[in-house]
């Protein structure tokens, strides 16, 4: 007899049930609408790239998760680590087609070997929106409003989006004669919410040969907190006479007075110069966002703007700007916080099935619903109904439409709301307007 095999999952990899699948799936549904809302296209690309397009264009560290291999041709490939390498690739590859500014979107998994923990995981989706092919300020800005604008239609108002400009680091970095220390100092840096400030200046005299006076300097710049208008005031005085440095701060003050106009509450958005990105190649804006309530969590949705990405690629300029929503961390969160209500199926209604002898008349039923744009599933086997009605409560069904045989004679059914364990009987003729009308108010509470 053949040893069965024990089925089980890699570590950092994971299975999705209906429940879990559920939710994910509305949520990928609400950041496409919004994308889309914004003039984003859809693309996708391969999960595999040659080896040479993914290495040495995040970090270090992303470059030691890479799931990498040698195919069956003898090519050094690599499993994807995020959506905005291999668009920088498909950019240069395609960008003559496409032509300038370029919007796209791309929802799909990527894949590090990182150690797994809450809310991060081996393969993992992200759901990306960047344009490509412009300097503007109108990009920043916009890469703001639609980060506002998802998480708001994903039903979370309890978050700070905050803000940056590498610029201002850099510009900093420049004016202390430490500009060929930027890379090692902005990922140290970037580590200051989670390491905290001792050990992240012991990283920076560590891993860029810096003094701790130094360090100290550049720590002062990433305490800097306040208002909006106090951050700026302060980030002009410490920045004046860098021009690098003075036109990231400029860049900020656009945005901040962007978002403002186009009616961003002030309390969602602050100037934190201490992001940085752990991303080597973001250039300018970078925006973290956060759970007030959750703060532990991490960024739930980031991005920035990278300029020479593509350059790697192709001769012409091709600046890009964007941000990703982290779906499994923002779904982690939400369910902390009980924000997701158990499902196990994406139709409210069910449809139960009593007289084998009128199939025709339940499935009648079930289109009349759904015609209507409304999910039904009709009961497979005519059982009693105490065993279909213990399947609609397992299941998550909100409806059950109940007829036996009196009742579809006369055109009726029960409307049954299994939630709040109520029941009406509602006429199913003329199109079944009053029996969708039924539904939709049970539907609605």
């Amino acid at each position: 007899m053949t040893e069965r095999i024990q089925p089980r999952t890699l570590k950092g990899f994971r299975d999705f049930l209906p429940e879990t699948m559920i939710p994910r799936e509305a949520l990928m549904e609400v950041a496409r609408r919004v994308y889309r809302r914004y003039g984003f296209s859809p693309i996708d690309t391969p999960a595999l790239e040659l080896l040479e397009i993914l290495t040495g264009k995040g970090s270090d560290e992303t470059d030691r998760q890479l799931y990498r291999f040698e195919d069956h041709g003898g090519r050094q490939v690599g499993l994807r680590f995020d959506l905005t390498v291999p668009l920088a690739r498909f950019a240069a590859q395609h960008i003559g087609t496409l032509g300038t500014p370029f919007k796209r979107y791309h929802i799909a998994p990527v894949w590090r070997g990182e150690n797994p923990q809450a809310g991060r995981f081996r393969e993992f989706v992200q759901c990306d929106f960047d344009t490509i092919g412009t300097e503007s300020v109108v990009a920043d800005i916009e890469t703001g409003l639609v980060i506002h604008e998802l998480l708001v239609e994903l039903g979370i108002n309890d978050f700070t989006l905050s803000i940056n400009n590498r610029q201002v680091l850099s510009g900093l970095l420049d004016k202390l004669e430490l500009k060929d220390k930027t890379v090692p100092l902005l990922r140290a840096l970037d580590k200051l919410d989670k390491i905290g400030r001792e050990h992240v200046a012991a990283e920076m005299i560590e891993a860029a040969g810096i003094t701790q006076q130094q360090a100290d300097q550049v720590l002062k710049l990433a305490e800097i907190s306040g208002s909006t208008e106090q951050v700026l005031s302060q980030l002009d005085s410490l920045l004046h006479g860098n021009a690098l440095g003075q036109a990231g701060v400029d860049r900020l003050r656009q945005i901040t007075s962007a978002l403002e106009a186009a009616g961003v509450p002030s309390e969602r958005y602050q100037l934190n110069v201490a992001i940085a990105r752990g991303l080597d190649y973001y250039t300018g804006v970078v925006f973290e966002t956060t759970l007030n309530q959750l703060p532990s969590i991490g960024s739930i949705c980031s991005g920035g703007r990278y300029d020479n990405l593509a350059g790697l690629y192709t001769k012409q300029h091709l600046p890009g700007i964007g941000a990703s929503l982290g779906l499994d961390r923002l779904l982690a969160a939400m369910e902390k916080l009980d924000m997701l209500e158990p499902v196990g199926t994406p139709a409210p209604v069910l449809v139960a099935y009593f007289d084998r002898e009128r199939l025709h008349d339940y499935l009648k039923l079930a289109q009349q619903v759904r015609a209507q744009g409304i999910g039904v599933e009709l009961y497979p086997d005519p059982k009693k109904l105490a065993a279909q009605l213990k399947y609609a409560d397992a299941r998550g069904f909100r409806v059950a439409l109940i007829a036996g045989s009196q009742e579809l004679d006369s055109d009726t059914c029960q409307v049954k709301d299994l939630t709040r364990k109520t029941s009406q009987e509602v006429s199913v003729s003329d199109g079944g307007s009053d029996l969708v009308t039924a539904i939709r108010a049970i539907l609605e509470k």
